[in-house]
């Protein structure tokens, strides 16, 4: 299993530049937390995907950044897309890749009804703990299968909604709770054209919390 650099210099940097504020305190703390569990996931995400040095890959909610990174180093001369719709979020992430001397990453700001992505981009695209918080999933899994190349690969990545949890605002009825059904992520991705290759229960494999599922699609 190939095996990653962790960040160092990034969450030092944000930590000095935040010890007045508790607040981004806690912040550079959960990008470390996110590049250590990226570091792990990681390996087994690329074999899913069939990521390899050369392709284009979409990590569509990026968040802080670590995936698309460490993806970065990956794909080598290929190049990523990272994508989210916090301002707080596409800085970091910029800061995080100029950090690591990372010229293949190319961050983009998201919307809700779209990935704000160029047609036919990515053999392979992604979202982690992402698809239960969008709003508008007909319109924005239209944009996801234009974004995608034929042949390329779609993972969501998400756990169904825990018992009597709270319902996203804005997000449709019928994802029950704070999450998303998996049988819903593929009858709306199967909706918008993408054909559903298999659904991984445990995600990611041997995780000690088993709930989060792998949902991969394909783009004919």
């Amino acid at each position: 299993m190939t095996q990653f650099p962790f960040v160092t210099v990034l969450v030092a940097a944000l930590l000095c530049a935040s010890r007045l504020n508790p607040q981004d305190d806690d912040y550079a703390r959960q990008v470390a937390q996110e590049r250590r569990q990226a570091e792990s996931e990681a390996p087994q995400l690329a074999e899913v995907l069939g990521l390899r040095p050369g392709v284009a890959v979409a990590d569509i909610g990026t968040g802080g950044g670590a995936m698309a990174m460490v993806l970065g180093r990956l794909v080598g001369s290929g190049r990523v897309y990272a994508t989210d719709v916090t301002q707080r979020s596409l800085t970091t992430a910029r800061e995080y890749a100029k950090k690591e001397g990372l010229t293949n990453i190319t961050v983009i700001e998201g919307g809700a009804a779209s990935t704000n992505l160029p047609n036919a981009c990515c053999e392979a695209l992604f979202l982690r703990n992402v698809y239960h918080h969008v709003t508008e999933p007909a319109a924005f899994n239209k944009s996801l299968y234009a974004t995608a190349k034929p042949g390329a690969r779609l993972a969501i990545i998400d756990a169904p909604p825990g018992n009597g949890s709270e319902l996203p605002s804005g997000v449709p009825a019928n994802r029950g709770g704070h999450g998303v059904p998996a049988t819903v992520v593929i009858d709306e991705l199967t909706a918008a054209g993408f054909v559903h290759v298999r659904t991984i229960q445990e995600w990611p494999p041997g995780d000690k919390y088993p709930t989060v599922f792998l949902a991969l699609f394909e783009k004919k």
